[in-house]
């Protein structure tokens, strides 16, 4: 793995799932944050089906520091480019992908359902935070997910970036449909894909375990003014990091 400059983390959270971000019904989930007496540090005692977050021993997102590779399949992408539609759920931006195409990992195939953002990004890399960070959120037809995230860091403008920037909703509960935009997801990863691997969670409430991550090698980047548009509507969205106890993280070549 390179140095935290060039890295690119994968992480995923329940909001990539759906605009509740929670258990239960729509309307009807605990209601968290990421502040005070409902924030990270308070999650596991919110609600029992919350109580992973306190009790999990495999929990996300972690710290990532370098280590020798090893054999790994590589991840193979097939996204379809397809009209934006992008939702603020309270929880983070969101754009949803119906048939969005898949990530296949060895003889795994997951569909990608749909990617959002954190700001500051939730995995650290040698203890260094990014500005953003961007999680595509995929699924097995067995329910299992996988998540590729990328760690965002300021520099040139990103193009990818700009439509959804450009549409932002600003309130909660507000989507924006952009069908004059056939967008493709693979427009945001990067030219490399080595990555690192390791078994987590959900890293917002209920904090489900048996999430598949991927840490891809390579950052991209968006402008000052990109970051910091999505950081305003979306407010300091990140959980902090979280003990690896006894897994480990492997890395591909």
């Amino acid at each position: 793995m390179r140095t935290p400059t060039r890295s690119f983390v994968i992480a995923f959270s329940l909001a990539a799932l759906g605009a509740s971000a929670g258990a239960g019904e729509a309307g009807h989930a605990p209601h968290w944050t990421y502040h005070g007496a409902e924030g990270p540090a308070h999650w596991g005692e919110l609600a029992p089906e919350f109580a992973t977050c306190k009790a999990g021993r495999e929990q996300s997102p972690v710290d990532i520091v370098a280590g020798a590779p090893s054999a790994q399949s590589a991840l193979g992408f097939a996204y379809t480019p397809q009209a934006l539609q992008i939702t603020n759920n309270g929880h983070t931006i969101q754009v949803d992908r119906a048939q969005g195409g898949t990530l296949s990992v060895g003889d795994a195939r997951y569909a990608l359902a749909q990617f959002h953002f954190h700001g500051p990004s939730e995995h650290t890399v040698t203890g260094k935070h990014y500005p953003l960070e961007l999680h595509l959120v995929h699924k097995a037809s067995d329910g299992t997910l996988a998540v590729v995230g990328v760690l965002i860091e300021q520099g040139a403008a990103n193009p990818a970036l700009a439509p959804i920037v450009a549409h932002l909703p600003n309130k909660e509960g507000q989507s924006a449909s952009v069908a004059a935009v056939a967008f493709d997801a693979a427009t945001l990863l990067p030219a490399q894909h080595a990555y690192a691997h390791y078994r987590g969670s959900l890293t917002t409430p209920p904090c489900s375990e048996g999430v598949q991550w991927f840490v891809l090698d390579a950052p991209i980047t968006a402008s000052k003014a990109q970051i910091e548009a999505l950081s305003r509507v979306m407010g300091a969205n990140d959980r902090p990091v979280q003990p690896l106890n006894e897994r480990a993280i492997e890395f591909s070549k």
